[in-house]
């Protein structure tokens, strides 16, 4: 299958993700992709969502058996419907929407594994009812469903600087013992090699300590008998690593500017910066997968829902990438 399609879960169906995708096919960045898009999701939903957005594009439903002899088009908004019972098109996320959820993921991933697609994009979905504690995150959730489980790392990236979070959506006091030097040798090589295969460079990596100023007064230092010597190991692998640098400075632009990754041993000590150097120019992408997963870097904000002033440019962000890889 010449270029082949790229499916897009519309996500939580109170979230922000249609209003978002409206505005970027209004910019023609959905029809400029060089790959044929097709949106997973409710097709009562989105006419309704459509309408009381006053936005007005044609709908092309498209037939799972067809997909192979999908070519590109310009015309309209390609879609798979899933059948979704709500009651009003802009209403409060809950786990009411849980089922029909499920039912999008589970659909594109027999289509991804049907097709052997190489992208699977979602729209932001929300982690506290849809997830509901049996998953710390979407990432895990993906991991789990691909029989992955362990395998993800999150990459938030950036064309000028991406971060990565050794631990995920974990709380701060357990964090700690799943700092090891293997996981941080496993990470540190998926990113390598995605930054090789796909963007065709070799990329430095940075990394951050886990103490503040890279100290500690306690008998066991994560810096000197964890994180340094996975660095060593790495560059033995012939891989640019650097570190560990004081999280508190790393992100100063006479350090940053010089690396394409920055490591950080828990999420928010590199997710905070990132988004605040680059916004929503920053997309998640989650490698270890059998595919590549992207997000755009935000929620489903329920409560920007209808006002129809949301930014989109990390869907927009994420077009632009996947036009700039090979994702067949």
């Amino acid at each position: 299958m010449k270029n082949k399609p790229i499916l897009i879960i519309a996500g939580e169906p109170f979230g922000v993700f249609f209003e978002i995708f409206f505005k970027s096919f209004k910019k023609k960045i959905i029809q400029k992709s060089k790959y044929p898009i097709i949106l997973i999701c409710s097709k009562k939903l989105l006419k309704n969502q459509m309408k009381k957005l006053n936005y007005n594009f044609r709908l092309n439903e498209i037939d799972v058996s067809k997909i192979s002899k999908l070519k590109k088009n310009n015309i309209g908004i390609n879609l798979i419907d899933v059948k979704f019972n709500f009651k009003r098109p802009f209403d409060k996320i809950s786990s009411k929407s849980n089922a029909y959820i499920n039912n999008c993921c589970n659909l594109a991933l027999e289509i991804v594994k049907k097709y052997n697609l190489k992208i699977l994009i979602n729209g932001p979905i929300s982690k506290s009812h849809f997830l509901q504690k049996k998953f710390i995150g979407m990432t895990e959730f993906f991991a789990s469903k691909t029989k992955s489980a362990g395998k993800e790392v999150m990459l938030i990236y950036n064309k000028h600087l991406s971060v990565s979070p050794l631990t995920t959506h974990l709380p701060l006091k357990e964090i700690f013992k799943k700092i090891t030097v293997k996981k941080i040798i496993y990470n540190s090589k998926l990113i390598n090699n995605f930054y090789k295969s796909h963007l065709k460079r070799k990329p430095k990596i940075l990394f951050t300590g886990l103490n503040p100023h890279c100290e500690t007064t306690s008998d066991f230092s994560e810096e000197k008998k964890i994180i340094g010597p996975a660095i060593k190991k790495l560059r033995r692998m012939k891989i640019s690593a650097f570190g560990p640098l004081p999280a508190d400075t790393i992100f100063l632009k006479e350090n940053y500017k010089k690396y394409d990754v920055i490591i950080g041993m828990y999420h928010d000590q590199v997710l905070t910066p990132i988004k605040t150097l680059y916004g929503f120019k920053a997309i998640n992408i989650t490698l270890g997968l059998p595919f590549l997963r992207i997000t755009p870097d935000h929620g489903p904000n329920n409560n920007m829902l209808g006002k129809n002033k949301s930014d989109p440019n990390s869907l927009i962000e994420i077009i632009n990438f996947v036009n700039s890889i090979n994702a067949n």
